[in-house]
């Protein structure tokens, strides 16, 4: 199960399915682009699935939308027609897959750069609803059972669930999947799975699936969206291996042509085993499905441009203002749209590494953002389309605004002690540049800061009490933020601030963020609707010495881990709100990073090819997942595009 939401490699978005751990990485929105523990967690809380009695899916808080016997989701064609071909730069990565480049087929692991789309091949127990905010419904699983204590779940297989290869997919598929993710898999899939304890078959058409009684409230949904491997073709190959063998899988799709580095094809399965399952109806429409790679962002345009891709998500103000003018777009072959983005818009900006102890000092932190002056940036370089990003839940009610309420101070107060005093206040938002590129009020304020962290001015050059110059290097995979990070630069060197930007290959990026071997990279943080697990993979304290892990900013603290506990064990949706909000308070206390932009849309860009239903999910925008070729449409884009 995929997300709506860590950025392009370098800036990844990263949001989770369903508010479980499952990350997906969705390219960012560019401009130019581009003391006191915690308390103690309740009993799980329930989820709507009925005690003891057998239901036909899950969802963390509330009623599900759709009935047992409900024919499709209200968000697709139902009798949509199969056919033609759909080809794209991958808006979206997942755990160790890369947006420019990939050497591997194998996407649940940490090592390699996996290709895009991998989860195509690949079914789960449940679907997602994406037009829930945490809803999933039976797919390999046509039931489940939940223990009166939230312990045990029993789900109950289909019997005509199959691999490609034909051979039946069976609870001890089931079984082998979940424990060797949690022993072998990626470290966020490992964390996800940190309150599921065991597996047990009980025949071959049902298993049980135990876990913690103080599990978080989202891992039995991550659990059931997780992909299904099948055991036997493990018991002859590596699962923690790197390859290019095209794996086993009993979903919609197989591996077809592919070329690493360049191109990967997902074949449509014809004889696929849950084509006619409620949550598959209308679905999974094209008979192939093709991600493109380029390793730079302007030769991808002018590919669009020259028809060999279909479909374009647009991350570059600059681009969608002024380059949308070829004659493909102004004779109708070619269409824009923009779509409403409902989800939470998430967090982006330039995130420290306090590992590194020039950056454990929170005012220095805060200096280096005084000096990044977003209103010059958004009206010179991205045309005046964004907005000031200000919190870690932004465009959503989890965020946090005016003072605290006493729901909230209750969160709070067994960490007041240790908190700084604007968490009891309104909180932190950035201050309001005047626009001229080089804001000497805000200069004048981070100096003074600089100075009480105790660095001074030497021949130029900003030095600690040591006389070691503070240096800082802006590490990225492409050159998409280079102007961005330029203009930043020049007034940090006016603090005397030994800065750069530099870019490197995408393997050695994805490795030294794996090894937190940075100083400050682009990242945007885009949680779920009812975030869960996700919270701790993002800024808990166990997550910031994981290797792999996407706690880029090394956020170690007691009040965050505690915050995150309460909003796991939250009940209600009410509860999860405070929790968040408090959550929120206290993150932007930490001056964790340096916020840049948002815009609660989705810019796309694609040959007149397709259709697509009347509705749109409210938490995702349906494309690949729902859309098909028009009838009578023209030729699509050739089907080797790159090979020669």
């Amino acid at each position: 199960m995929t997300a709506a939401v860590l950025v392009p490699t370098r800036r990844s978005v990263l949001r989770f399915a369903a508010g479980a751990a499952t990350v997906a990485l969705a390219r960012p929105a560019f401009g130019q682009e581009a003391g006191v523990s915690a308390p103690s967690a309740p009993s799980a809380p329930s989820v709507s699935v009925g005690e003891g009695g057998e239901r036909h899916g899950l969802s963390a808080f509330g009623e599900l939308k759709y009935p047992a016997d409900f024919p499709h989701f209200d968000y697709v064609k139902p009798d949509a027609p199969k056919g033609g071909a759909f080809s794209l730069i991958g808006p979206r990565a997942a755990y160790n897959q890369s947006y420019q480049t990939f050497n591997s087929l194998n996407g649940y692991i940490l090592r390699g750069d996996a290709a895009q789309g991998v989860a195509l091949i690949f079914d789960s127990l449940m679907a997602r609803a994406s037009d829930e905010p945490d809803s999933l419904y039976g797919l390999v699983a046509s039931g489940v059972s939940v223990s009166e204590g939230g312990q045990l779940y029993r789900f109950t297989l289909r019997p005509e669930a199959r691999f490609h290869d034909g051979t039946p997919l069976t609870a001890d598929d089931v079984v082998f999947s979940l424990t060797t993710l949690k022993a072998e898999g990626h470290p966020l899939i490992r964390q996800g799975l940190r309150d599921f304890l065991d597996a047990e078959a009980e025949g071959p058409g049902r298993v049980a699936v135990r876990f913690t009684a103080q599990r978080a409230r989202d891992v039995p949904l991550y659990a059931a969206s997780l992909p299904i491997f099948s055991k036997a073709y493990y018991a002859t190959h590596k699962f923690e291996e790197t390859t290019l063998d095209p794996p086993l899988g009993s979903g919609p799709y197989r591996i077809g042509r592919f070329e690493s580095g360049r191109y990967i094809e997902y074949d449509r399965v014809p004889t696929y085993w849950g084509a006619g399952l409620p949550v598959n109806r209308g679905r999974f429409n094209f008979d192939v499905v093709r991600y493109e790679y380029f390793r730079d962002r302007d030769v991808g345009f002018e590919a669009f441009k020259a028809h060999a891709y279909l479909f374009r998500e647009e991350f570059t103000s600059r681009t969608w203002a002024t380059q949308y003018d070829f004659p493909a777009l102004k004779d109708g072959r070619v269409k824009r749209d923009v779509l409403p983005d409902e989800t939470p818009s998430g967090a982006q900006g330039w995130f420290f590494n306090t590992r590194r102890q020039k950056f454990s000092d929170r005012k220095v932190r805060e200096a280096l953002a005084l000096a990044f002056d977003f209103e010059w940036t958004n009206r010179n370089l991205m045309f005046g389309q964004y907005d000031r990003t200000v919190s870690f839940f932004q465009n959503s009610d989890l965020m946090a605004e005016g003072k605290p309420s006493a729901a909230e101070e209750d969160l709070l107060a067994p960490y007041r002690a240790q908190l700084p005093a604007e968490v009891f206040g309104d909180p932190y938002v950035p201050p309001v540049g005047d626009g001229s590129g080089q804001d000497r009020a805000m200069l004048r304020r981070a100096a003074a800061l600089l100075k009480e962290a105790g660095y001074q001015v030497k021949q130029g050059r900003l030095v600690d009490a040591n006389d070691q110059p503070l240096t800082i290097e802006f590490l990225d995979d492409d050159g998409s933020f280079e102007r961005h990070t330029s203009r930043f630069i020049g007034n940090l060197k006016v603090l005397g601030i030994d800065a750069s930007f530099r870019v490197v290959d995408p393997a050695q990026y994805q490795a030294r963020l794996k090894d937190f071997d940075f100083d400050v990279v682009v990242r945007r943080y885009s949680v779920s609707v009812s975030p869960g697990e996700e919270l701790r993979a993002f800024f808990g304290s166990e997550a910031a010495g994981m290797r792999g892990s996407n706690n880029l900013s090394g956020i170690s603290d007691s009040a965050v881990d505690g915050l995150i506990a309460a909003a796991l064990a939250a009940q209600t949706r009410a509860e999860l709100v405070t929790a968040c909000r408090a959550l929120d308070r206290v993150l932007r206390a930490g001056r964790y990073w340096i916020p840049q932009w948002y815009k609660a849309s989705h810019w796309v860009a694609y040959w007149d090819v397709f259709a697509r239903p009347g509705t749109q999910p409210k938490y995702d925008t349906g494309i690949l997942d729902t859309w098909w070729t028009r009838s009578g449409a023209p030729a699509g884009a050739p089907a080797v595009a790159k090979d020669g």
